[in-house]
């Protein structure tokens, strides 16, 4: 079976028992079996193809930002996206890109090309697909606002496309998290913009973030959705929960939505400080914390 994936691999990157950890930006997680590196999406699909002729777990790990891998690891193909980086300006404003490019290198093509809609996103860490995934969002902006395409690849190997109505987006949420294809390019529509106004708002807007969030620790970005009515880390903060720590992983003295890597934390560490803070933030407050980071893996 192995020699046959090799086959199919022409381009892309296979390699066996690698520690996960160096793809999650908690730096946290075992090993996979298969972690396949995609270079173009007709791979993509052989791949997919392989794997249910085999019935072999497909795991989406993207760029690995939003999530927190298992320490045991994850079982199967694990598939890294950041090959698929490809970027393209087309007519009318509309820009299409591959899953696998970053939001920076996203925003930074835009500034280049004087394209206003998505400053909003130059420090979100991650990819454009999980991005999509995740409607991601900041500073009063979400990139529903701009998306009018997306194609995928179901996992039945099958090619869709879906329009914006069609993602049904609300807050950190898509219809792949429901139907679980794989997102391999999207097309966003911009307007016309200034490229010094850009560059001062993303540099604005990068100083904000710099200021508030714990940027030079591991983390996975805010762990919690926002309630309704509230903000998580103020309940975190009012239920006496910052700085609060078990093994490598810390509520953030410096952002309480944050949690960080700051001594060698594991999954089981981040997995049992979420549900510290949600018992005491629902005893102090009644309010239910539901989490926004995915935990994947065995």
């Amino acid at each position: 079976m192995l020699k046959e994936l090799e086959k199919i691999l022409v381009d892309s990157i296979i390699k066996y028992d690698q520690p996960l950890k160096n793809y999650s930006y908690t730096k946290t997680g075992g090993k996979s079996d298969a972690l396949i590196i995609i270079k173009n999406v007709a791979e993509l699909k052989k791949v997919i193809e392989f794997a249910n002729k085999y019935s072999i777990n497909v795991t989406i790990l993207g760029n690995g930002s939003n999530v927190l891998i298992s320490d045991k690891g994850i079982r199967g193909l694990t598939i890294i996206t950041s090959g698929l980086n490809k970027i393209d300006l087309l007519e009318d404003n509309i820009v299409s890109c591959q899953v696998g490019l970053t939001l920076k290198e996203l925003t930074d093509f835009l500034i280049e090309k004087e394209l206003s809609g998505l400053e909003f996103a130059c420090g979100i860490p991650g990819s454009v697909g999980g991005a999509i995934f995740m409607n991601a969002g900041a500073y009063g902006g979400e990139v529903k606002d701009v998306v009018t395409r997306v194609e995928t690849l179901s996992l039945e190997g099958q090619y869709k496309e879906y329009s914006n109505s069609d993602m049904n987006f609300s807050y950190r949420h898509s219809i792949i998290q429901d139907t679980k294809d794989i997102i391999t390019t999207v097309y966003f529509k911009l307007k016309p913009g200034n490229k010094k106004e850009m560059m001062a708002r993303v540099e604005e807007l990068n100083k904000m973030r710099s200021d508030k969030q714990p940027l030079e620790y591991p983390s996975c970005g805010s762990v919690f959705k926002r309630p309704e009515g509230y903000f998580a880390g103020k309940l975190i903060q009012d239920a006496d929960c910052q700085g609060l720590t078990i093994g490598g992983a810390q509520v953030s003295t410096k952002h309480a939505g944050f949690m960080i890597n700051i001594d060698n934390a594991t999954c089981e560490d981040y997995k049992n400080l979420i549900a510290l803070v949600q018992k005491k933030v629902f005893e102090h407050s009644g309010v239910k914390l539901e989490r926004e980071v995915k935990i994947i893996g065995e």
